[in-house]
């Protein structure tokens, strides 16, 4: 079977089951809209983290950044700040926002600071947090659809509204938990089994983290020699290498990455579905295992993916590949403007190297890596297409759970929390699913007419959760001395500053080349790029607080009661009604 046919029967099938799902655990009431009713199992609920946290960044861009633009080990970064937040996660924040017991993040921060003003800068925190990493994903879905479907970037990114409006409207959390179970499986498969026939076939061995680490049948040479054999011979700094600037800079950028993580509404808003306190510690081990699944996968996929995709090019050192002769699956990408070409000097042939001025290969977009991999290993089509319907679950997923985020801060928090507390538990319902539309919509048209700034919106977003939201909730947890003044402040100044500086270096930061951030910047403070601006922005958070708090009044005695409540151990392994 054709390869074009067998993808739409592969993701046509996938959508189905996400729709089914969707239909069969309509929400019918708002605890079922926005948590799921409070009862989802953390193995279930962990598989469901999973999904909606391996989002198209992870999926098909994690393994790029890790293969190009980051020299290999450099792109450590991102498996250490994104595992990182699920342990900060798990250990400090999990489980007393589930013995808290509310719905969202700004009804936590808008109860534990007494304030509604509080709640509306958290809101808004999460809508600007929440839209920037949207974007990404209805980006991922519209580039999926228009290669693998073969359609125009408007015409996929329209099937993708579609489908999650479905099953988003329709069954809210409840749906959504259910659906993103459904999404895991299909794209950890799509995911691994690629990955498993590679290293088969470079190596001998079935399991790509050893593979990894394995010689090549081909000459006995180690896969990481080799590739840093290959990429030094063509200019390249070797592999194994990580020329990302400071140390410093590195970690800031980890940082950055690990609070945003924990930050990230809606990431926390799953710990909100389980059962009890205990339960909320196991589903966040459990959301550890099933990422680390694909964590420790994409060394492997980015590796051999890069070693594939530059001996096609240059079978041999110096013996180039004509152009006249590349294979299908470079010609597909070119449709895509992805993957571009320049003959320089007329002679036909496909010269790469690290020399600008006779690079031939003009533009190699990372995301095309993972995606590719399968085309340029020659793998059956079955596995081709599985990937595609991976790619899009996983960009389907997160976009979900980010849209439910948005939609439940603007119906729960606004409506429901100020404006209209005595509106019923149907209106309530109503109003959340027109809001849930009226966001499907707006992500639509942010994914049709992208911001400036969208090559850049995931890292982005998790500097604007870190800068902001994460302060915000450790400090209403720890410090129950901290009030409503120096918590609104906190945020305002973090989330202010992680602005400014990112529009101030905005030419800098987001470029479409296959250099993520392009060349270091002089004026970067302390040399720390702007995607990884939020650990200072959160530090800033920090320290505006606690000077803000000391110059005002203590918060109630209840609320700091509350806290205590919070904290105390005594029947975290209970479910609780609060």
């Amino acid at each position: 079977m054709e390869l074009q046919t067998l993808t739409y029967i592969v993701v046509g099938f996938t959508f189905a089951v996400y729709i089914g799902i969707a239909i069969w655990a309509r929400a019918g009431s708002t605890k079922e809209f926005y948590v799921a009713g409070g009862g989802i199992h953390p193995i279930a609920n962990g598989m469901a983290t999973g999904a909606d946290w391996m989002s198209a960044a992870s999926f098909i861009s994690m393994a790029g950044l890790i293969g190009f633009s980051y020299q290999g080990y450099g792109g450590s970064v991102f498996l250490l700040g994104w595992t990182g937040g699920y342990v900060l996660l798990a250990m400090c924040l999990a489980p007393y926002l589930r013995k808290f017991g509310k719905f969202t993040v700004p009804e936590f921060i808008g109860d534990r600071y007494y304030s509604n003003t509080a709640k509306v800068v958290a809101v808004v925190c999460l809508i600007l947090a929440s839209v920037t990493y949207v974007i990404g994903q209805m980006k991922g879905i519209g580039v999926a659809f228009s290669r693998f479907l073969e359609t125009s970037y408007e015409a996929g990114l329209t099937a993708g509204m579609i489908i999650v409006f479905i099953y988003a409207v329709l069954g809210g959390m409840k749906g959504i938990t259910y659906t993103q179970i459904a999404q895991y499986v299909v794209l950890i498969f799509a995911y691994t089994i690629p990955a498993v026939f590679i290293s088969l076939e470079l190596t001998g061995n079935p399991i790509p983290q050893l593979g990894l680490g394995s010689t090549l049948l081909s000459d006995g040479t180690y896969v990481l020699d080799k590739l840093n054999q290959v990429v030094t011979e063509l200019g390249f700094a070797e592999y194994t290498t990580s020329t990302r600037g400071s140390t410093l800079n590195m970690f800031v950028y980890t940082m950055s990455l690990m609070i945003g993580t924990a930050g990230l509404p809606h990431v926390i808003i799953r710990f909100f579905t389980v059962p009890s306190v205990k339960a909320a510690r196991q589903s966040a081990g459990w959301a550890l295992v099933f990422i680390a699944i694909l964590y420790t996968t994409a060394p492997a996929v980015a590796g051999m993916a890069r070693l594939n995709l530059m001996s096609t090019i240059e079978p041999t050192p110096g013996n180039y590949l004509a152009y006249d002769d590349r294979p299908q699956w470079f010609k597909n990408w070119e449709k895509t403007g992805l993957l571009q070409y320049e003959d320089k000097n007329e002679d036909g042939l496909i010269q790469y190297s690290a020399d600008k001025k006779t690079n031939e290969m003009v533009k190699i977009d990372n995301d095309i890596l993972v995606l590719a991999n399968p085309e340029i290993a020659r793998l059956p089509n079955w596995v081709i297409a599985l990937v595609a319907a991976g790619g899009l679950a996983a960009a389907l997923s997160t976009a979900a759970g980010l849209l439910l985020a948005i939609s439940s801060a603007i119906s729960h928090d606004l409506l429901k929390g100020i404006i209209r507390p005595d509106i019923s538990e149907k209106a309530e319902l109503n109003a959340s699913r027109i809001a849930m539309a009226f966001t499907v919509l707006a992500a639509g048209y942010l994914g049709f007419n992208p911001p400036d700034f969208a090559a850049g919106t995931v890292a982005l977003a998790f500097g604007l959760a870190a800068s902001s939201i994460f302060p915000a909730i450790m400090l209403g947890i720890f410090y129950k001395r901290m009030n409503t003044a120096g918590a609104v402040a906190g945020m305002l100044s973090g989330i202010g500053v992680t602005l400014f500086y990112v529009f101030q270096h905005k030419g800098i930061m987001f470029v479409q080349s296959t250099s993520f951030l392009g060349d270091l910047d002089p004026n970067w403070f302390f040399g720390i790029e702007p995607n990884a601006f939020g650990a200072v922005g959160a530090l800033v958070n920090f320290i505006v607080a606690f000077v803000v708090c000391k110059m005002t009044a203590e918060p109630p005695k209840h609320v700091q009661d509350l806290v205590d409540f919070i904290r105390a151990p005594h029947g975290a392994g209970d479910a609780t009604s609060h």
